[in-house]
């Protein structure tokens, strides 16, 4: 019997909420090209990240990923802080 691997999906986003408990709100903005008129369009997306240690601040730039739900709403894990805010 074969146990099936899988890749866990690594996102990098900028934190924009720190105020819960053992969680930060991250924005992770995304670029694409519309495909009929060619223009460039962000698009953004907000997700719960879980946060032990409560290390990520508001302006951190994260790294994160999907694993099992903790939650309702809440189902990314914190991997480590990329660049901490200037603040």
């Amino acid at each position: 019997m074969e146990t099936k691997k899988t890749t866990k999906r690594l996102f990098l986003g900028e934190v924009v909420s720190d105020k819960m408990e053992q969680t930060v709100v991250v924005k992770v903005t995304r670029t694409s090209k519309h495909p009929v008129f060619g223009k460039v369009l962000k698009t953004s997306k907000k997700y719960k990240v879980h946060d032990a240690k409560n290390e990520a601040k508001v302006g951190d730039v994260v790294e994160f990923f999907e694993d099992r739900p903790m939650s309702k709403t809440k189902y990314m894990y914190l991997q480590r802080i990329v660049s901490a805010s200037a603040q």
